[in-house]
């Protein structure tokens, strides 16, 4: 059977049907992209100006403080237009190029939390070789396998979706062109293909999630030898890890790993991977880490006396 497709378009139904709800989360919407840009920015500037961005954490940091911003302006200026308009329509290419961006962005997300789960496992199970194993090279080639696998992901995901015949229905009951969605609109059989999603997605991140567990409960368990204090500070750091991976990691593993055909609450748990946990990770790493704080001031005061000195 040819690939039959005669949808050059697709309307998105929104995350709700009531206009008053909806302009209400347009502002709502609009705020927390602003706090996601100002958050994410501040720890960018925070980190790249001061002397945090060679130590391999804050480094980790950095690039997953990138990942977020550039993760939620590929789905949220949208979601925000639509909220405001009366037909949300997108292309097909848009579409395609929407769901490509968001899963590059995601997988390299993932990859770059497990990075940082073994920054913290080195540092603390074996704290004397932390800085010959975890060198810039090595922290260099941990980015860049990220972005491979990220890259692999999306195009493995692309490529399955470009094969799948849309020859009807065109309205997605998402905000965003994500694979469960779209496959609903498929005019074949989706058995194999939904088996294939979530083999390529939600058997992954349920796979990834159990090993970043296993390591947070090694770091704990290697935590009992130390002193009070050196174990109050680990556990510091190690907390807002494991906030951030929650956050992200669950409702991945609901949205993927159920099958395409079953309903389910997609479209309102993805709010928390695409809005809420991408706006709270700087809450989460500044407020809960001393070393950020410190740094912030002094790249603050620093920005601040340069504008003194230029204007006098």
């Amino acid at each position: 059977m040819e690939n039959q497709n005669n949808v050059t378009e697709f309307v998105f139904m929104g995350l709700w049907e009531n206009k008053q709800l909806e302009l209400l989360f347009f502002f709502l919407f609009l705020l927390c992209y602003l706090a996601v840009l100002m958050g994410n920015f501040i720890i960018l500037l925070t980190i790249t100006c001061s002397h945090l961005i060679e130590q391999p954490m804050y480094y980790f940091l950095c690039h997953l403080s990138l990942m977020d911003l550039c993760y939620t302006s590929t789905v949220v200026p949208r979601l925000i237009r639509d909220l405001g308009a009366a037909r949300k329509n997108i292309s097909y290419n848009s579409c395609m190029t929407q769901l490509f961006t968001a899963h590059l962005l995601a997988g390299v997300e993932i990859f770059i939390l497990v990075s940082m789960a073994l920054d913290r496992y080195v540092a603390i199970v074996k704290p004397l070789h932390y800085m010959v194993l975890m060198n810039r090279r090595r922290c260099n080639t941990l980015v860049f396998m990220a972005w491979g696998v990220g890259f692999w992901h999306s195009v493995a995901l692309l490529l399955m979706v470009l094969d799948l015949p849309f020859c009807g229905p065109n309205q997605i009951d998402h905000y965003i062109c994500d694979v469960k969605p779209l496959l609903k609109l498929v005019c074949k059989d989706i058995h194999v293909v939904s088996i294939l999603v979530i083999a390529n997605s939600g058997m992954v991140v349920v796979v990834i999630f159990l090993v970043l567990v296993a390591s947070y409960i090694l770091i704990l368990w290697n935590l009992r030898t130390y002193s009070s204090i050196g174990r109050r500070k680990a556990l510091s750091t190690c907390s807002s890890h494991i906030m951030v991976v929650v956050l992200f990691f669950v409702p991945c593993i609901y949205t993927y790993v159920l099958p395409a055909g079953s309903e389910n609450k997609d479209k309102e748990v993805s709010v928390f991977y695409t809005v809420i946990a991408p706006m709270l990770n700087p809450l989460i790493y500044t407020l809960r880490n001393m070393e950020m704080k410190i740094a912030m001031g002094k790249v603050w005061s620093k920005m601040a006396h340069s504008e003194f000195k230029s204007r006098g």
